[in-house]
């Protein structure tokens, strides 16, 4: 990686002056035209209504003049680069051109421009009288580490609007990141419109107050909570997503974390055990033991609710949860023992298990993916699952050597939701102190692993639970910067942690926060908390003694 002097976040692969000292290579103004080349028109667009928002400039189609972006589509540097999101980005005294292995790799080369062109091209309107918009000459060339570079957003314990989710959309494509894997249902939310079962936002969106802080916490917040993404809305926010080359992937969890679902219909729950029609949609946060019932009733029902999943999400995977699912109920269940006998199932695990196998097969069969928390490796791993390992490395490491892909995304590392320092101004101080520099430094391969475990990683992945962030303002606070450090961990062929050169990073991250700025996004400065981001007398529950970045 040769860095000669651009702030790009991301580090691209390679990047060289062509000029000495890094002179002027082409000048981008109103008369710059956009020569887009077949299957480059959604990237053009894009330009315009961004870039050429952002600077007013009207970037037209090309004509002939000589003065223009070219946009082309490359496949050639697939094999040159690395992969389908490879591109190239060269800037002389004549032109500016991106050419990309795909169309994906073109909007990534586009993405790289923007950048170049400074924190303004990243405003939605123009804020200076500027005409002219100089590059320096300079070929890039980049492709990304993994296929999954994900973030994990929680909308289902704080309910973030339409248009939060959409920016949040953008705020991904910005750093190069591809999956957007929201988790839409838990306790306490139900937050996707289901037709069949129209209860699961009746009743399932809205819970009657919330507790404020950790869970052992005094302090509620008595409004009424709530809300939901119609199908057309989460249609909307998909097509979004795809137009910026970013994949929704759904999570519908199960068989724990269902509260929600079981106040809506307690024919979901393990009625044998307790009085499931007493249940509200929880209030609080932990893990709860009101899960689903393993009948032939709740199997039926939640391939009613993947069946209008699958129609609105064309990911090829299908997150179904499967964490964090006590097997009190079950154990007390005479149904559930039943169940466990009929299927020859040795114990409540194993119960889990047939659980997830059961929509693994049920997925395959519509051609899509099931992925799952670690926790579906208890039991038996379901023949074609790929595992999200958070609970720490050993769950990815086990189940890369058992051939199955993986998904990194250690609670310990990439958590978000984890406080970022010791001091006492942290809002709401959450699990471990985990820095920008600890997330610069995490590695989503771990050494354990031969040649052939290491390519079963297909990514990785940051995820932001939002049990204690109940705004777009705590969002944006506790997911930047770092999620900009993860970002560049997920793209560039980064050396060993130890090896990384975390200065150059902060010397880069000084231009992005800049561009941070221009986006709105109300992120941690590097001096701790502005007054108004601080949350005192809320209470948090640190982890002391933390165990290191390894």
């Amino acid at each position: 990686m040769n860095d000669t002097g651009t702030d790009l976040i991301p580090a691209p692969r390679h990047i060289r002056d062509t000029l000495p000292g890094g002179g002027t290579g082409h000048v981008i103004d109103e008369d710059t035209e956009i020569d887009a080349g077949p299957g480059t028109e959604r990237v053009a667009r894009w330009l315009r209504a961004t870039v050429g928002t952002a600077t007013g400039l009207p970037l037209a189609p090309h004509g002939d003049s000589a003065n223009r972006i070219l946009l082309r589509i490359a496949p050639e540097l697939a094999d040159e680069l690395g992969g389908p999101e490879a591109y190239r980005v060269a800037v002389d005294g004549y032109l500016v051109a991106i050419d990309g292995a795909s169309e994906t790799g073109l909007f990534w080369g586009a993405q790289t421009l923007r950048q170049l062109l400074g924190p303004e091209a990243f405003r939605r309107a123009p804020v200076t009288a500027r005409t002219e918009w100089a590059l320096r000459a300079l070929v890039i060339e980049d492709a990304p580490r993994f296929a999954w570079r994900g973030a994990m957003l929680d909308v289902a314990r704080h309910f973030l609007p339409k248009g939060d989710v959409l920016a949040y959309v953008d705020l991904l494509a910005a750093h190069k990141l591809n999956v957007l894997h929201l988790h839409l249902t838990d306790d306490q939310g139900w937050r996707l419109e289901i037709k069949r079962h129209p209860r699961l936002t009746e009743v399932g969106a809205w819970r009657a107050r919330t507790k404020v802080g950790h869970r052992a916490s005094p302090l509620w917040d008595e409004r009424p909570h709530g809300g939901y993404y119609t199908q057309d809305d989460m249609r909307e926010i998909v097509a979004y997503a795809a137009e910026r080359h970013i994949t929704v992937v759904p999570e519908i969890d199960m068989p724990g974390h269902s509260q929600a679902a079981i106040a809506a219909y307690p024919e979901l729950g393990n009625t044998d055990v307790i009085d499931t029609t007493s249940l509200s949609v929880w209030d609080t946060w932990g893990v709860n033991p009101n899960v689903l019932a393993p009948t032939d009733t709740t199997l039926a029902f939640y391939e009613d609710v993947l069946t209008e999943v699958l129609e609105i999400f064309p990911s090829p995977f299908v997150h179904i949860g499967g964490d964090e699912c006590p097997k009190e109920q079950w154990r007390a269940s005479p149904t559930a023992q039943a169940r466990i006998a009929e299927e020859g199932l040795a114990d409540e695990d194993e119960l889990q298990s047939w659980f997830i196998r059961h929509f693994d097969r049920w997925l395959t069969g519509r051609g899509r993916r099931l992925v799952g928390w670690d926790e579906i490796l208890e039991g038996g791993l379901a023949e074609g699952a790929t595992v999200s390992s958070w609970r720490g490395y050993a769950g990815g490491i086990a189940a890369a050597r058992a051939g199955h892909d993986v998904v990194m995304c250690p609670e310990q590392q990439v958590y978000l939701d984890h406080r970022q320092a010791a001091g006492d101004d942290e809002p709401v101080p959450i699990g471990f102190v985990r820095t920008l520099e600890d997330v610069y430094r995490f590695e989503p391969v771990p050494p354990e692993l031969d040649a052939d475990g290491a390519e079963r990683v297909i990514g990785t992945q940051a995820n932001i639970w939002t049990e204690v962030m109940e705004s777009r303002q705590r969002v944006d606070y506790q997911t930047f910067p770092r999620l900009a450090a993860f970002a560049e961990v997920a793209w560039s062929r980064l050396p060993a942690p130890e090896a990384r050169d975390f200065a150059a990073f902060e010397r880069r991250m000084t231009g992005h926060y800049a561009r941070l700025d221009a986006l709105g996004v109300d992120y941690r400065p590097p001096g701790g908390p502005r007054p108004w981001q601080r949350r005192p007398g809320v209470l948090g529950r640190p982890i002391e003694g933390a165990p290191p970045i390894v």
